[in-house]
């Protein structure tokens, strides 16, 4: 490898640290700097929502609105650039997400006529998908991935389960109650059930019958009992994972994180990890 080429190497790799791990004073300082970015930004948004606001404030929030276009597009390209394979980051969920909150602005330059306004909005409100970036940048949220990802199958599990349950009381409801108490067909009393079962109770059905008050009576209380289920199933999963001191670590080829801290090779593609020294930037 010539120098020059040795040099852009280590260009890259120092972007990369500073944008993608987040324990170097650099890339802490890179991370608050966004989220302070984020939070305005999708402030900036939702004060121009606001009719008053808008008519008042409408040329600054516009500038404002485009410096944070500015900045994120730039965070975009650099993340594309600092990245071994950069398909990887562009069509990750992170990355589409990146995409989302930078792309209308730019869409919006196009669409000025009368006939657009409509879409023109909907270019607007996808900025608010920068509130989703924030996700990336909080370590907690990191470990609930982990533990939902670990726990999916018993989700899974106990969906289809509520699936079934709600099917049967539905049908249930609708022998004891029939058409006329308001339960029409099948599958209006499944959304009765459904409804019953997460404690939500709109009302607009109820059972008028003892029989059918004292199966709503029993879906209440199993209501309560169900809610308990998922949050034990994840708080377990939570527990043994290790992904608060792994979640640093990232492959800059197929950006799987969760590595662990002496890992040299990605898990996942074999790609050689960068060098992991929380000393590079002290």
């Amino acid at each position: 490898m010539t120098s020059e080429a040795h040099q852009r190497a280590a260009w890259r790799n120092t972007i990369y640290r500073v944008i993608f791990e987040a324990d170097t004073p650099l890339g802490k300082a890179f991370d608050i700097a966004l989220v302070i970015s984020i939070i305005l930004s999708v402030l900036v948004v939702m004060l121009d929502s606001v009719a008053s606001i808008h008519a008042q404030w409408s040329r600054t929030l516009f500038y404002l609105e485009w410096l944070f276009t500015i900045i994120f597009t730039l965070e975009y390209v650099a993340r594309v650039i600092s990245v071994t394979k950069p398909t990887g980051y562009i069509f990750s969920f992170m990355g589409i997400i990146d995409l989302l909150s930078t792309l209308p602005s730019y869409i919006a330059l196009f669409i000025n006529a009368p006939t657009y306004a409509l879409a023109l909005r909907l270019l607007r409100l996808l900025r608010i998908f920068r509130v989703l970036k924030l996700a990336y940048y909080l370590e907690e949220s990191a470990v609930m991935a982990h533990a939902l990802a670990a726990s999916r199958r018993k989700l899974l599990v106990f969906l289809f389960t509520i699936l079934l349950l709600v099917m049967i009381l539905g049908t249930l409801m609708f022998a004891v109650e029939g058409p006329g108490n308001g339960y029409s067909s099948i599958p209006e009393s499944i959304y009765w059930a459904i409804v019953t079962l997460t404690t939500v109770g709109y009302g607009d059905i109820a059972p008028k019958t003892p029989l059918g008050q004292a199966i709503a009576s029993m879906v209440m209380i199993l209501g309560y009992a169900i809610i308990a289920v998922p949050t034990g199933i994840v708080t377990v999963e939570m527990a043994r994972s290790h992904a608060k001191q792994n979640i640093v670590i990232a492959c800059p080829r197929c950006m799987l994180e969760g590595h662990a801290q002496d890992a040299r090779y990605c898990r996942r593609c074999a790609e050689p990890l960068l060098p992991h020294d929380k000393q590079d930037f002290g």
